[in-house]
């Protein structure tokens, strides 16, 4: 049988829920299949979807050859390969000892990196969020609320600028709060809105939960968030969905006392080998192949994406010349002080600095991976699986590898037999 489906089956948390049950309990492999390509309807106002197309057969009955095709352009026409088994993400399955494997979900990084959590999640319904005319006009009736406004940013900001504030009172004694009746205000509508009293006026980071849901429970407290990460120190941000058009994630550093948003990822002790690692065609590539989307949006999902993401071995050497590339990327932003990450990573107005940097950067934590090239994101997102598995699978990748030299040796002649 064959099927079309959006490509969400084949990328993201679903391929966990989906594929073991054909695999195992049904018995089925791939026999064909056509990655991600752009699918319109001929009906007016119709979007197109990005699809597969997958052709399965019972174990019992599959070819010894697959087909993939793939689509260098989305839009355009395939290009097949041949190849002896396929994975469930619709790539060779050679690098691995088994073809079946699924990503999961991680609660931690299995690869020994730092730990990246979510940004702060207020669940306030956006009575706590000031835009720049509210702030205004709260300070110039209560000048004193100016210690508790902190700037709030979101994925929206981080990406295409603009400010919005956040009232951060969880250390705010009661005797000052009571002397600031114009926020005590919106800390009153608060509980409300926790109360299910009131509907939300905010953002849909500030719509998590609906007014009468878990979030009533929180109502006690109206001053608190429900998830606080409040960095004493720069951190690394990055944000949750991006742009399918970008070739990069857009992610840097923010500082005290910006707050980020729980459509922000947190990595507080980051370092330039870091944000080296995370911004490379490497971690790109694992994102675009393994990784969920929101609508066709690249979509980091910490406990899918960061978490097991296969970290390279590196000499002190091999770091310092990652960290140098690193910076030289933070420089090449840094001559456009007017133009915003949306600006500076749009595909039509990159600047050709910045281009070269990342260029640069890619091949150096490429070569971290292995000596020879990498011909495609394909090609790495490949090489990462079969690492993947190593990570999550460790005795059943060494035993296929002495499979593997045990058949290589026996198909060798040898100097005693000629």
């Amino acid at each position: 049988m064959a099927f079309v489906s959006t490509n969400s089956i084949c990328q993201g948390e679903q391929v966990a829920q989906l594929w073991p049950l054909l695999f195992d309990r049904f018995g089925l492999e791939i026999m064909f299949a056509h990655r991600t390509f752009s699918w319109g309807s001929e009906a007016r106002g119709k979007a197109h979807v990005h699809v597969v197309i997958v052709g399965l057969a019972h174990r019992d009955h599959e070819p010894a050859e697959k087909s993939l095709f793939s689509y260098p352009d989305i839009k355009g026409d395939p290009v097949e390969s041949r190849h002896a088994a396929l994975t469930a993400y619709l790539f060779d399955a050679k690098g691995v000892a088994n073809r079946h494997l699924v990503v999961k979900e991680e609660a931690r990084p299995i690869n020994g990196a730092g730990k990246v959590v979510i940004g702060s999640k207020p669940i306030d319904g956006g009575y706590l969020i000031f835009d720049a005319t509210e702030r205004s006009q709260l300070l110039a009736a209560e000048p004193d609320a100016a210690e508790f406004l902190r700037p709030f940013i979101g994925a929206q900001e981080f990406i295409n600028g603009g400010m919005r504030w956040i009232a951060a009172l969880q250390t705010a004694s009661p005797d000052k709060l009571r002397r600031l009746p114009k926020l005590m205000e919106r800390v009153a509508l608060v509980r409300q809105f926790r109360e299910g009293k009131i509907p939300s006026k905010g953002k849909d980071e500030d719509k998590k939960v609906a007014p009468g849901g878990s979030s009533k429970s929180l109502a006690t407290t109206p001053t608190a968030f429900h998830v606080t990460v409040i960095p004493k120190a720069p951190y690394l941000a990055i944000p949750e969905v991006s742009s399918e058009r970008r070739e990069y994630v857009p992610l840097g550093w923010l500082e005290p006392p910006t707050i980020a948003s729980n459509l922000v990822r947190v990595m507080t002790d980051a370092g330039l080998f870091d944000f080296g690692l995370l911004t490379s065609r490497m971690n790109m590539a694992w994102l675009g192949h393994i990784g969920g989307r929101l609508k066709s949006d690249f979509r980091y999902s910490i406990g899918l994406v960061y978490n097991t993401f296969p970290w390279p071995d590196a000499t002190p050497a091999q770091r310092g010349r990652v960290e140098a590339l690193a910076q030289a990327v933070l420089d090449a932003r840094a001559a456009h002080p007017t133009s915003s990450l949306a600006d500076l990573y749009d595909p039509d107005t990159m600047p050709t600095d910045l281009r070269r940097a990342h260029a640069a950067l890619d091949l150096a934590v490429d070569r971290l991976y292995r000596s020879a090239p990498f011909a495609s994101d394909r090609d790495r997102v490949e090489h990462l699986f079969g690492r993947y598995e190593a990570l999550v699978n460790p005795l059943e990748r060494l035993g296929a590898a002495k499979n593997a030299r045990v058949a290589r040796k026996a198909a060798s002649p040898s100097p005693l037999n000629g």
